[in-house]
């Protein structure tokens, strides 16, 4: 008696629980982007409704989608993502795969996998070479020479850098950053570090990761030193930390690129003063050094940052 009892009580619940089943699916039947979707299913609507709450979800994403524009504006759960379905047999499959916008982002950031950026902004990150400003002609001729670079680095990775120093807010960085971009796509690795505040940072590792970093930039394929010129000078930081740089990068015919406010012979004048002395055996050296690894290239353009 209480088996037959148990098994009644079992009959009622599962009886229970279809009817619930077929009542939500009916509900979502009434939404038209749910309607749809299901009709293209060749799936059994028994099948179907076991999987009601999730194919709703799929179907307001769906719905989303139609009108999108833009991922800033996306409404779905997962910025840039749509939950798709996939049927396997009797059972169907949910997963979450990028839209197109979102697609067209990962491609365009691709070459971060190859890049190592130190406290540079997001537009350095993202520079291409299609946004370069072209209309002012004073920066033709260092266009034309990073142009060149590009096409020339594949069949001659030794080539000369570019010491390219200028006004401030011309697109130094922004012009170099390209290029590395560019050639990061291609699977070159590559680093920008802002040089500021790359040195303090080292300082402040010492004691920790310095030489992973350290070693890092020097041995890097492509280097952009942006900025030098703008740190406070002192021997450490001038003789033991840019000089030996300077001396492998040199020795190994890496390419190492500059930014600058300050021409070379300004820059060697920078290196030649150090806690009140002059030094001018030490800066000289660090100039020839950076004039062996690259060109020295002056850019004065309109200031793009006011």
């Amino acid at each position: 008696m209480k088996k037959v009892t148990s098994e009644m009580i079992k009959w009622e619940l599962t009886d229970e629980l279809d009817n619930s089943l077929k009542q939500e699916y009916a509900k979502a039947l009434k939404d038209e982007n749910f309607k749809n979707l299901v009709k293209h299913l060749n799936v059994s609507d028994d099948i179907l409704m076991k999987y009601t709450s999730k194919l709703q979800e799929c179907a307001f994403e769906h719905g989303n989608c139609q009108n999108c524009q833009e991922l800033a504006t996306c409404r779905n759960s997962l910025n840039g993502f749509i939950l798709k379905l996939e049927i396997d047999g009797q059972v169907i499959k949910f997963g979450y795969v990028p839209c197109e916008y979102k697609k067209k982002l990962l491609n365009h950031n691709r070459h971060q996998k190859n890049a190592y950026y130190f406290d540079v902004p997001k537009e350095i990150k993202s520079a291409r070479m299609k946004d370069i400003y072209v209309s002012d002609k004073n920066r033709i001729e260092v266009i034309k020479w990073v142009k060149d670079f590009i096409t020339n680095y594949e069949t001659n990775t030794e080539q000369k850098g570019l010491y390219l120093y200028g006004n401030f807010g011309s697109g130094k960085t922004f012009l170099i950053a390209a290029l590395f971009n560019e050639l990061a796509k291609r699977g070159i690795k590559i680093a920008i570090i802002y040089w500021p505040e790359f040195l303090r940072d080292l300082k402040a590792s010492f004691s920790n990761d310095f030489g992973s970093k350290y070693n890092y930039i020097k041995k890097i394929p492509l280097l952009l030193i942006d900025d030098i010129g703008a740190e406070n000078t002192t021997p450490w930081e001038r003789d033991e930390i840019l000089g030996p740089l300077l001396q492998y990068r040199m020795q190994e015919k890496l390419p190492t690129f500059f930014t600058s406010n300050l021409s070379l012979k300004e820059l060697e004048e920078h290196f030649s003063h150090s806690n009140y002395q002059t030094e001018h055996i030490k800066g000289r050296r660090i100039i020839e050094r950076i004039k062996q690894i690259s060109i020295e290239m002056q850019m004065i353009s309109k200031n793009k940052r006011k």
